[in-house]
């Protein structure tokens, strides 16, 4: 590795860092409504819909109960953002030595397979994130109450809506209690939800964004693209990243969450979970909170590039 690769690549990092934690500080609150969305029954679910789940959420928890388990998502976004593009940016610095095709000049199909390539080696650096961040989010919902199998059957309602919800787990315990139950494989639970989307997703993320910023370009005969245009690719980017495999995540933060949501892990597999989920609530179910995630992806991402594409401008 060369002494300006190196340097390419440490930019990368730390620019994609800041991007993607200022972006997720903007999206966290609409990710936990989805990911509560995701995770409820599909026989009895708790949530009408994303408004219903806004306000049962702010009415029980408050407004900090949206920003539940933060601190694993922020190390997660700047750690997801800054592999991408490390990994996108190594990817087309491969391809043009081995073509000896300029960056700026890669055709569309190359692009797109670089954003695959990245989003399917950073898939693996998530899913552990992504694990903690689910069951953070979902375990204030399924708090069991202290003594509830003393409790008479008689008074059992009253009970169990006035007794003490069992204190819950921070990040580090988590973590732990994941290792403990499934040794450090299970903190890869959800791994081929996670690989589907992030390949899929990247390709359509990275793809995205290089074609309506290339559009700009050619239709301005420029070679850079205004602020606004520049939030438009970015907001384009978002949208085309959730659209394309959402099923495949609602697949796996139901099997991330399941130890919460159940009391205890089924061991079922990727493929076994979605046909569940699918016999149960049909189409409507793998795409559950895929309105509000689109609708917060296109500012987040706006956010993520117009950060990543400024920080590159000022410093190089």
């Amino acid at each position: 590795m060369t002494t300006d690769t190196l340097k390419d690549s440490l930019k990368d990092v730390l620019y994609g860092s800041v991007a993607g934690a200022t972006g997720k500080v903007f999206e966290y609150p609409f990710d936990t409504v989805k990911v509560r969305l995701q995770s409820q029954s599909d026989v009895n679910p708790q949530f009408k819909g994303p408004l219903d789940c806004f306000k049962q959420t702010f009415r029980n928890e408050g407004f900090l109960g949206f920003y539940r388990g933060i601190s694993s998502p922020i190390v997660g976004a700047a750690a997801e953002t800054a592999s991408l593009f490390v990994f996108y940016g190594a990817c087309q610095r491969l391809v043009k030595n081995m073509t000896g095709t300029p960056e700026d000049k890669l055709p569309m199909s190359t692009l797109l397979g670089c954003g695959a390539v990245a989003g399917a080696l950073t898939s693996f650096i998530l899913t552990p994130i992504e694990l903690i961040k689910c069951q953070m989010q979902v375990q204030a919902l399924y708090a069991k109450p202290h003594s509830a199998a003393s409790v008479s059957s008689s008074s059992h309602k009253a009970s169990l809506h006035t007794a003490v919800k069992q204190p819950q787990m921070g990040v580090y315990e988590l973590v732990v209690d994941n290792l403990k139950t499934s040794g450090v494989k299970g903190l890869w639970k959800g791994q081929m939800g996670t690989l589907l989307r992030e390949t899929g997703g990247s390709a359509a993320w990275f793809g995205a964004y290089e074609y309506v910023t290339k559009f700009f370009k050619e239709k301005n005969h420029s070679t850079h693209c205004s602020t606004v245009e520049s939030l438009l690719a970015g907001a384009a980017a978002g949208m085309s990243y959730n659209l394309s495999l959402f099923p495949a995540d609602t697949i796996k933060s139901r099997m991330q969450t399941e130890s919460v949501t159940n009391g205890s892990s089924s061991g079922k597999g990727f493929f076994e979970v979605g046909k569940e989920i699918y016999q149960k609530g049909g189409i409507r179910a793998l795409y559950r909170g895929c309105g509000i995630t689109v609708s917060r992806a296109a500012p987040s991402s706006a956010i993520i590039f117009f950060t990543y594409e400024q920080l590159k401008k000022t410093f190089g």
